[in-house]
């Protein structure tokens, strides 16, 4: 090879490297664990590494999106509102992302459009190739240089085949085209077992391979997901079928945890295969040490405490309702799982407690009860009533978001006295509106201006010391900090009118704006209630699995201090 050649190789080899990760036969099969589980592992390995979902769908975020069908907001400290699956990225990789790293079509067409309104393509037709197309492509590097990593991988929604993704996956091949030595693509496709024949089967794989290749796209390495393990007759008929090197095709079981999949990825050495196919060094072992502690946990938890998640989203069933309040659950078990326990989590229907009130005497089996974020009437009062319940019961309660509202409600209503209190958002005529949305905001409301009226992102909360909420984020913090930054996303607030009632009352107010005008958390003292607290924010968009968030951390510690409690009474 010449000096030139080899020059200009070496050049590419350090540029910048992205790997792309495509679905294939069907959807819902793990495709966004499998991006988060390849972001961990080449992490681990010492490089930089940003992840980054493409959502085919026009909606402009996520935000006016019904969880029951899409699933979970997630939304990112610059106020984004996005997919579940970017959640999973950064608690995978344990640290916060951009909003570069999110794209969905709408973004990208609302961009188009209006560069076509401000004349910036000079008169020229707009076209999908090449201008949505190069937009995609832009935007690509744009979350790469923003971010200053060595590795993008992309998430593309969809499966191979649906015309809704077929302009990210054209923008990816131009990509490899220009540099082909910095581009990488991963095919996460299904290999079924149809349970009257009790054969796994290639054939669905190599029919989304071939789709794939009718872009003009060849993948590198197959993730083959399965019920069970790939074995070596199923994986050389793939190498034949699909042209991939044998040693490029990962076997990617079905696993009790979504946390052991990285693991099981570097079972089949894939951090080696990426790293050689991009020609990128890193360090010879991967550092798991702490990961694998963790995962350990997850599966060899003493105990178990049992929580009572009280929630609505219950209309398409159970699973449903998990992808809903994915965030919850997973914080909830990181927290679990550094007390040695196993969470056991009940989906109670809020609907049930309103329609019979005395249905909520089930919460005494409860070691803890929460009540999660939420919009809107349905089942409200049940909320309320089940709220009402474990202040009186002294069952540990945590409330968020919504769950902190109506807290502040049931509390106002039942110790504070005062009647009909409610928030605006259900009842705008109500004659205590202890919750209501602030007067700046009403204007916007009335012109229907519901997205800017959101308060969203990461905002600062000083706590006041000697509170339940202090003495959680303490250990977490340098130096004994006041401060913390949390997540938001919602309109309505404690109105200030009646905070001097509700603390008369009791109710302490232990994390406030800097400003001091809005209320971000409410509790009770310790020798009132073991534990009986709510947040304005979402603390759950912060829990990682090496770093608990410390106030699910608090409510898990005070659960299982009950179950012990009730344990040693009814051994007497």
């Amino acid at each position: 090879m010449s000096d030139h050649r080899k020059s200009e190789r070496a050049g590419k080899d350090s540029g910048h490297k992205y790997i792309f990760v495509v679905g294939g036969v069907m959807s819902g099969v793990g495709k966004g664990i499998a991006t988060a589980s390849i972001g961990k592992i080449l992490s681990v390995r010492g490089l930089s590494v940003n992840l980054m979902k493409i959502d085919p769908y026009l909606n402009v975020d996520a935000g006016t999106m019904n969880p029951t069908e899409h699933g979970e907001v997630f939304v990112l400290d610059s106020g984004l509102e996005t997919d579940q699956d970017m959640g999973n990225y950064e608690r995978f990789l344990g640290r916060d992302l951009g909003a570069e790293d999110y794209m969905t079509s709408g973004m990208v067409y609302r961009s188009v459009i209006e560069r076509e309104r401000n004349l910036d393509y000079g008169g020229k037709f707009v076209e999908a190739i090449p201008h949505v197309r190069d937009e995609i492509v832009n935007r690509l590097h744009n979350a790469a240089k923003a971010s200053g990593s060595d590795v993008s991988v992309v998430e593309i929604g969809g499966t191979v085949g649906d015309f809704q993704n077929a302009l990210f996956i054209e923008a990816a091949r131009v990509i490899k085209m220009k540099n082909p030595e910095d581009v990488l693509f991963v095919i996460v496709s299904y290999l079924p077992i149809p349970s009257t024949i009790g054969e796994m089967k290639t054939r669905p794989t190599q029919h989304a391979v071939r789709e794939l290749n009718s872009y003009g796209v060849q993948p590198d390495i197959i993730i083959a997901r399965s019920t069970h393990p790939l074995d070596k007759k199923r994986k050389e008929k793939l190498a034949i079928g699909c042209n991939v090197i044998p040693d490029h095709i990962i076997s990617a079981p079905d696993v009790e945890s979504i946390y052991d999949v990285p693991i099981n990825f570097e079972r089949d050495h894939l951090s080696d295969i990426l790293l050689h196919a991009l020609g990128k060094n890193a360090r010879h072992d991967s550092d798991f040490a702490a990961w694998k502690t963790f995962t350990e946990h997850t599966h060899d938890g003493k105990g178990t405490v049992k929580i009572g998640i009280v929630g609505k989203y219950f209309d398409t069933g159970d699973f449903i309702l998990s992808d809903a309040y994915i965030s919850v659950i997973e914080a909830i078990k990181f927290s679990a799982y550094t007390q040695g326990v196993k969470p056991e989590i009940s989906w109670l229907n809020a609907k049930d407690y309103e329609t019979n009130p005395s249905s909520v005497s089930e919460l005494k089996d409860y070691d803890g009860v929460l009540v999660p974020g939420g919009f809107g009437e349905t089942g409200v009062e049940g909320k309320i009533n089940a709220i009402k319940f474990a202040r009186e019961n002294k069952i540990p309660y945590f409330g968020l978001c919504y769950g902190m509202q109506l807290m502040t409600v049931e509390y106002a209503r039942n110790v504070a006295g005062q009647k009909g209190a409610h928030t605006t958002e259900i009842d705008e005529k109500s004659t205590n509106p202890v919750i209501d949305i602030l007067p700046e905001q009403k204007e916007k409301m009335a012109r229907k201006a519901y997205g800017g009226t959101m308060r969203l992102g990461a905002y600062p909360c000083e706590l006041v010391p000697g509170t339940i909420a202090y003495e959680a984020y303490l250990p977490a913090q340098a130096g004994g900090q006041k401060s913390v930054s949390e997540r938001h996303r919602h309109r309505y607030e404690v109105n200030p009118d009646y905070i001097p009632q509700l603390e008369k009352a009791g109710l302490v107010f232990s994390g406030k704006s800097p400003d001091g005008v809005l209320m971000e958390i409410a509790e009770l003292p310790r020798l009132v209630h073991p534990f009986f607290l709510g947040t304005q924010f979402h603390p759950e968009f912060r829990a990682r699995p090496l770093t608990p968030h410390p106030l699910f951390s608090a409510f898990i510690k005070a659960a299982c201090l009950r179950k012990q409690a009730v344990e040693r009474a009814e051994a007497k």
